[in-house]
Formats: structure tokens, sequence, C-alpha cells
């Protein structure tokens, strides 16, 4: 176990998860995730949003149980290597609004960090505006950081404070053993599920999530995070965790090559619309959410596996947002962006750069 901490702590520690998440993620589209989504952490949280009625969105409506497997595979870290560490900050209600904006400006562009990556990898050129768009918001919050942005110090807390996302996990699991999908039904038991469109595109439970596990469990070990990547490079010319993410571009390109999967071009692709503006803006604004809350949203879930309650808001902030985001017509589809998608958009972005010029501690 010594031998894998050290390990994976190091370059090519972070460059072997980032290959490992890359193929896996590639593998799981192939076998029934949807189309570039193998792994989609703001998708997928959409998903369980509307699997517990959240939002009404009948096509994605499903508990994902990658993201089961991410915080309860993180928690199995922490245990194993004693890094369960219980604690909390400041500013609950400021890392609950971001982590909504983070969701609503996903759902724009259509896809998280990790799914731009992918849909790159699979040949979808409109996430290169997407990625440029992360990295741009990403840009604007290193400036916040750098001019004293802080959202408040951490402290440790008690154990069940640590436990409950963890558990809250478990319980997801525990319906959809109590209420599987029955075929060609909507909803079983307390649970929807969808019967057509991205939703009803999932690989086998039982493999999403051991997969879920395995990467939640990784990804501890080696801080695995895109926005941290982007952020260290920017701000301090590291590039340890951005190899990382070149490792899943180039291995899920390699992945998809082999089994059939990438397909170029902008039009035609899978979940994925055209409105180059837009598929831009919400990313720079899920970039910059990301970067004020102080991880990307798969790193949330890791961090909430290890015993961090701010994440945990963080995490609920994008489940919510995502119910605003389809109750009220803001999320994108393949025809484009949600009707008042443009509008959440502007208005997150004046959220995010109040909440930016505003928490700075000031120094003498």
């Amino acid at each position: 176990m010594a031998q894998l901490k050290n390990f994976l702590s190091t370059r090519w520690g972070i460059i072997s998860v980032g290959a490992f998440i890359g193929i896996v993620a590639a593998l799981l589209q192939k076998l029934g995730n949807p189309g570039n989504m193998g792994i989609c952490v703001a998708c997928f949280e959409r998903d369980i949003a509307g699997a517990i009625g959240i939002h009404r969105a009948a096509v994605v409506q499903y508990m994902r149980p990658e993201i089961i497997g991410f915080v309860l595979g993180s928690l199995i870290a922490a245990y194993i290597f004693k890094e369960f560490r219980p604690r909390v900050g400041s500013a609950p209600i400021v890392r609950f609004v971001l982590g909504a904006f983070a969701m609503i400006g996903a759902l724009v562009f259509l896809g998280c960090p990790w799914r731009a990556l992918l849909r790159l990898a699979g040949g979808d050129g409109n996430a290169i505006l997407g990625l440029a768009g992360l990295i741009f918001g990403i840009w604007i919050g290193t400036l916040f950081l750098k001019n004293g942005y802080n959202l408040g110090r951490t402290e440790k807390s008690y154990t069940s404070v640590g436990w409950l996302m963890p558990l809250t996990m478990i319980g997801f699991l525990i319906l959809m053993f109590l209420f599987p999908q029955i075929k060609g039904e909507a909803k079983s038991g307390i649970l929807f599920y969808s019967l057509k469109g991205p939703g009803a595109g999932h690989a086998a439970l039982i493999i999403s999530l051991l997969v879920g596990l395995a990467i939640g469990f990784l990804a501890q070990r080696s801080r695995f995070c895109t926005m941290g990547a982007f952020r260290d490079l920017i701000l301090f010319r590291q590039a340890h965790l951005f190899s990382g993410l070149l490792a899943l571009l180039v291995f899920a390109f390699i992945t998809n090559l082999i089994v059939g999967q990438f397909h170029p071009g902008f039009v035609k692709q899978p979940v994925a619309h055209t409105m180059h503006i837009w598929n831009f803006g919400g990313m720079v604004l899920a970039g910059l959410a990301f970067s004020l809350a102080g991880g990307c949203p798969g790193r949330q879930l890791f961090l909430a596996g290890e015993g961090d309650g701010d994440s945990a808001i963080f995490v609920w902030g994008m489940i919510i947002g995502a119910g605003f985001a389809h109750n009220f017509g803001l999320a994108s589809s393949p025809k484009g962006v949600g009707p008042h998608g443009i509008a959440a958009v502007i208005i997150g972005l004046l959220v995010c750069l109040f909440i930016g010029f505003t928490m700075r501690k000031k120094f003498a």
C-alpha cells in the first residue's frame, strides 16, 4: 500500500490515473453510456436529480452508479491511508450558489470538464470552444486568487459530518436495488427512469459502480482535478496535474479509435450543439465557479468522500442547480441553448464576479 501511495503522487502516477479514466470512460460508452459521455460528472449528477424527481425532464433521469462510486471509492481510500478528515469551512451558501451556477454553465455547454475532454477525444470539434471557455473562466478565477480571494479557513469537525455525503450515496445505491428499472416503465417505486434520450443509455449497474469505485480510489490518492491542473499551470507553471489531463485525452482518443467511436466534425455530434459563443460562455461560467469553489466537479466528489463538508455543499448545489436548469429552460439540447440559458449564463457570471470581488482578504 505504501508503494501505491508513493507512486500515485508522482508524475507517472497522475499520468496513469488519467490514462485509466480515459480508457474506462471510452469503454463505458461502448458498454451503453451515452455518446461521448462515458463519464460526465455534471450530466450524471443531472440524471440523479431527475431520478429523485428534482426535475421532470424525462430524457435525463437515471441514478448514475458512477457518481456513487466516486464518493465511496474516495471514502475507502481515505480510510485505508488515514486521510479521512471531517472538516467544514465557511460561507456554505456561497459554495451552494457556486455549485448551482457551475451546473448551469456546464449544462449550457452540455458537459463537465471531463466530458469536454472526452468529446474532443471522440472527434467533437465543439468541445474546443468549451475547453477554451473553461480555461478562460479558470484564468479569471486565478486573478481573484492572486488578489486575496478566500472562502475562509477549514476547521476540523465531527465524524458524522464527513459521513453524511457517503451515507447519502449508500442510500441512493440501496434505492437502486429496492426500485430497479422495470422494462417499459418510467417510474419504479420512488425513482424515475428515462425510456429514451441520454438517461436511457447506461452500462450495467455493477460495471458502472466498479468503475466509479476504482476512479474514486485512484483520484483521491492522486488528487486528480481538471480545474487544479489549469490553475497550477496558469499560476505556478506546474504541469504535474495537467499531465494527467493530457493522458486522459490521449488514451480516450486511442480507445475510441480502436473501438470505432471516433467521428470528427462539428455537426450531428452526440448530445451537443453548435452555438459556439454559448459553448464558450457556458464553460466560462463553469470554469469561474469551479475556480472560486476550489475544485472541478469530480474533485468535489472525491473531497466529499474523504470528509469535506464544504465540497458536499457544492455537490448538492450542482444537483439542485440541475433542477433549476431543466425546470426553468436553462439547459441546452442538441437543438441549441434553452430559452433562458443565455440569460442564466450572464446572471451567473455577474454573481460569480460579485462573489470574487467581495470575498477578498484585505491586507494591511
